[in-house]
C-alpha cells in the first residue's frame, strides 16, 4: 500500500480515484497531476512503480497544501472571521449556512434534527 502525505491509499482503485483520498486533492487536481507526470489515470495503485509514486509524492509536497496543513489553515480562517466579527464568522459560530442559503426550509445538515414546537395553548380549565 502506498502512503502519500500521511494517507494510505487504496491499492485496488485507479490512481485518479485513489488520490482523492488525500484531503485537498479532488478529481480535477488528481487528473491534471497525472497528466503532467504522464501516468495513465486508469492504472491501479498497486501497479504503480516506485519512481512514479515518488514523482506523485514530490508534486504533492511542492505544489499543494494538503491534509493537516490545509485543515489547520481552514480552521484559522474561520477563527479569524469569528474574531473580527464578520457576518460569515457569526454564521459559522451559530452553525448556520454561511453562503446565503435559505434556512426556513432545508439546511437540515447544519441545523440538526427537527424539533417540533407545540402550539403553546394552555389546557382547558373548568368553567364555574
Amino acid at each position: 500500500m502506498a502512503r502519500i502525505a500521511g494517507v494510505t491509499l487504496p491499492n485496488q482503485k485507479p490512481v485518479r480515484i485513489a488520490l482523492t483520498a488525500i484531503h485537498g486533492i479532488g478529481r480535477s487536481i488528481a487528473e491534471s497531476m497525472l497528466d503532467r507526470a504522464s501516468i495513465n489515470p486508469g492504472k491501479r495503485m498497486q501497479d504503480l512503480t516506485e519512481p512514479e509514486l515518488a514523482q506523485i509524492r514530490e508534486m504533492i509536497e511542492k505544489e499543494y497544501t494538503v491534509e493537516g496543513e490545509l485543515r489547520m489553515r481552514v480552521t484559522q480562517n474561520i477563527k479569524r472571521l469569528r474574531e473580527i466579527g464578520t457576518y460569515r464568522g457569526d454564521r459559522h459560530a451559530r452553525r448556520l449556512p454561511v453562503r446565503g442559503q435559505r434556512t426556513k426550509t432545508n439546511a437540515r445538515t447544519r441545523r440538526g434534527k427537527r424539533v417540533n414546537v407545540g402550539s403553546g395553548r394552555k389546557p382547558a380549565t373548568a368553567k364555574t
